[in-house]
């Protein structure tokens, strides 16, 4: 099973997940070519992908749930991952300006409040784009790679996902049309593989890719936050009460 962190990690290490990475990492560059000032947020197991955005975006923070657990990112310099409940995120309203959703949607327990709480931090133009492993592949039918496991996703049930939890879907693309194997033949061609399969085979890549945006004239009754336990600091009070500070002093 690939819902453990560790095993998540370790196969972005291997020859097929560095594969894998470069080449979604290809679409979503495709999408978002450009976050210039932007706060961009990985929900998920993200890191992989978030590292062309450091040297361009404001700020860059990724999440991993405290289901799937958590490994330190980057290595080098101070560390920009946090433990979360997916389903009340430590961020306030309207935060961020892209979030990146990967190794998420197909494993949680928690979709719609999830989803809600994407919608709640994202700001009025930002940009979800979620990435899931697609029904119809032969990697959703393998369990030697994350995208085996979980719940898969047809196009139109990733996208009504979407729409039903107030985001709007503007763009889709898809990748991975290779098998999910470790041949060396295989790697080796995989560049010929997406150009083939994107042209030719789009219903079979192994993963779906769609962007959406926040759709901000939703009515409030419809987003209404769930009630959060806050902490709060006890009243200040006085040493002594009223009576005593207006007692006479004794003869």
């Amino acid at each position: 099973m690939y819902s453990d962190v560790v095993d998540l990690r370790e196969f972005y290490e291997g020859s097929l997940g560095q594969v894998v990475r470069r080449l979604i990492r290809r679409r979503v560059r495709e999408l978002w070519p450009d976050v210039t000032g932007q706060r961009v947020l990985g929900i998920g197991y993200a890191t992989p992908y978030l590292r062309p955005f450091r040297d361009e975006a404001e700020r860059v923070l990724a999440m991993m749930p405290a289901s799937q657990g958590v490994v330190f990112w980057p290595q080098e310099g101070p560390g920009l991952v946090t433990l979360t409940d997916e389903a009340e995120l430590p961020l306030p309203d309207m935060s961020v300006d892209r979030v990146l959703l990967i190794h998420g949607l197909e494993y949680t327990e928690h979709l719609r409040p999830m989803l809600r709480e994407v919608w709640r931090v994202l700001a009025g133009g930002g940009r979800l784009i979620a990435i899931v492993p697609n029904r119809r592949s032969i990697w959703a039918r393998s369990d030697r790679t994350p995208f085996g496991n979980g719940s898969p996703y047809s196009s139109s049930q990733l996208k009504k996902t979407l729409r039903a939890n107030l985001f709007v879907p503007e763009k889709e693309s898809c990748a991975l049309f290779m098998p999910p194997a470790r041949s060396r033949f295989l790697l080796a061609g995989a560049g010929a593989w997406e150009e083939i399969g994107a042209r030719w085979f789009k219903a079979f890549a192994g993963v779906i890719v769609v962007e959406a945006s926040k759709q901000i004239y939703a009515s409030a009754g419809r987003v209404k936050a769930p009630e959060r336990s806050r902490l709060l600091a006890p009243a200040a009070r006085p040493v002594f009460g009223r009576s005593a500070s207006h007692r006479q002093p004794e003869e």
